[in-house]
């Protein structure tokens, strides 16, 4: 039990330490007002961060393993609400904080961690993480949740693939969980899956999947993620998908090409 108690928290501060926050700030025990010196790390991180590299900040609360789901939830959501305000009132564009949402509590087993208040006080606590401006010139885009126009196509450089395979990471699924979220709330938006491919002869326009041997990699590709959203309930009438092979390179890293982009049909 106490194996796999340290794996669920080794797995906990693993998907903490992906989402990468360039800033975060602690609150005391069940509170979401914050003192003078706690306000000035927002406000020092709004006038140092270079927002000519960023094209969004989410913020995401959390609270400790104690008290009611409910509860943690709201207590969560009302520390992101105190961050955004500070963040707004030092003048941060408030178009930019695209995503603000409570997680509630971060579930621990008092009995497995050797020192219990510390890890309390740091899951009491705001992340800020950044989403980068993308460099993948007009009519890209690297978020659902930007301006969107019909023709867009969004390039999410977290759904990637593993050479030769078709298969989605579990880094790509949690990205996919995101984009859940957002095709929830943005019900309007149909779109076009666009499997890619890297590394492949010039003779040969897809690659192979080495999972079945089909040189149909790119359109497995595409197919996997289409299934995906449809396993979470987004409706198959919105989207469609294709593979395009190794037509499209971004002439940037091979493994980027190893992706799926979304072409936007309808807004």
């Amino acid at each position: 039990m106490k194996l796999c108690s340290s794996l669920f928290l080794l797995f906990i501060y693993n998907l903490w330490a992906q989402q990468k926050p360039i800033e975060t700030i602690y609150f005391d025990f069940d509170k979401y007002i914050l003192s003078s010196q706690q306000t000035k790390v927002i406000t020092d991180f709004a006038k140092n961060i270079d927002t000519t590299k960023i094209e969004s900040i989410q913020i995401y609360g959390y609270c400790d393993d104690r008290g009611t789901d409910e509860y943690n939830y709201r207590l969560s959501r009302d520390r992101v609400n105190t961050v955004q305000k500070i963040l707004v009132s030092t003048g941060f564009n408030k178009s930019r904080i695209i995503i603000l949402e409570g997680k509630g509590r971060v579930i621990i087993r008092s009995d497995t961690v050797e020192n219990l208040h510390e890890t309390r006080s740091k899951n009491g606590r705001v992340d800020l993480i950044a989403v980068k401006k993308n460099s993948y010139g007009k009519g890209i885009r690297n978020s659902l949740e930007s301006e969107l126009n019909i023709g867009d196509k969004v390039l999410l450089e977290n759904i990637l693939f593993d050479l030769g395979s078709s298969k989605l990471t579990y880094k790509s699924k949690k990205e996919l969980d995101k984009i859940v979220s957002i095709l929830q709330s943005r019900k309007s938006i149909q779109f076009e899956i666009r499997g890619h491919v890297c590394c492949t002869p010039e003779i040969y326009t897809d690659g192979i999947d080495r999972e079945n041997n089909e040189r149909r990699l790119s359109w497995n590709r595409a197919k996997t993620v289409f299934f995906y959203l449809a396993s979470k309930k987004i409706s198959k009438s919105r989207m469609s998908y294709q593979g395009c092979g190794n037509k499209y390179p971004l002439k940037k890293e091979d493994y980027l090409d190893r992706r799926v982009e979304f072409k936007i049909t309808k807004i």
